[in-house]
């Protein structure tokens, strides 16, 4: 694998049935440098998380889609997952997860507890991004 590494966009219709596609995609991506399975679930599980936030909340309507780029490098593997939905204002991380609890959920806390960097911001052009880091050791 050369030194800058390898990426792959994939964009699906916000609609859950199209999330298992991701997932797919996720584990065709992970034979090019194995990853135990444990973190194949991991990430998998995350990337489920995230997709799924998007799929819900995004667009009001229930019409857009979602945006999956994995990028693989080296040591690491980014996933970020974007929507041109109506967005939101990510709350910093509560020590104990109070804070995402309160907003419903728990998908933003199990990612951040799969994962070893996660970021959440608004999208150029409009609606949100989430991007996690999964680090990979030999």
């Amino acid at each position: 694998m050369s030194a800058e590494g390898r990426s792959v966009r994939l964009t699906i219709p916000a609609k859950p049935e199209y999330i298992t596609l991701g997932r797919l995609a996720l584990t065709a991506i992970a034979g090019v440098r194995p990853l135990s399975d444990e973190t194949l679930h991991d990430l998998k599980l995350a990337l489920t998380e995230a997709c799924t936030n998007s799929v819900k909340h995004a667009y009001e309507d229930g019409i857009g889609s979602v945006d999956i780029v994995y990028e693989l490098l080296p040591d690491r593997l980014a996933v970020e997952v974007g929507d041109a939905g109506s967005g939101f204002e990510p709350r910093p991380a509560a020590g104990n997860g109070a804070d995402e609890l309160a907003e419903g959920g728990l998908g933003i806390a199990i990612i951040r507890a799969l994962t070893d960097e996660v970021e959440i911001a608004k999208r150029e052009g409009g609606g949100s991004r989430l991007r996690f880091v999964k680090l990979l050791s030999d």
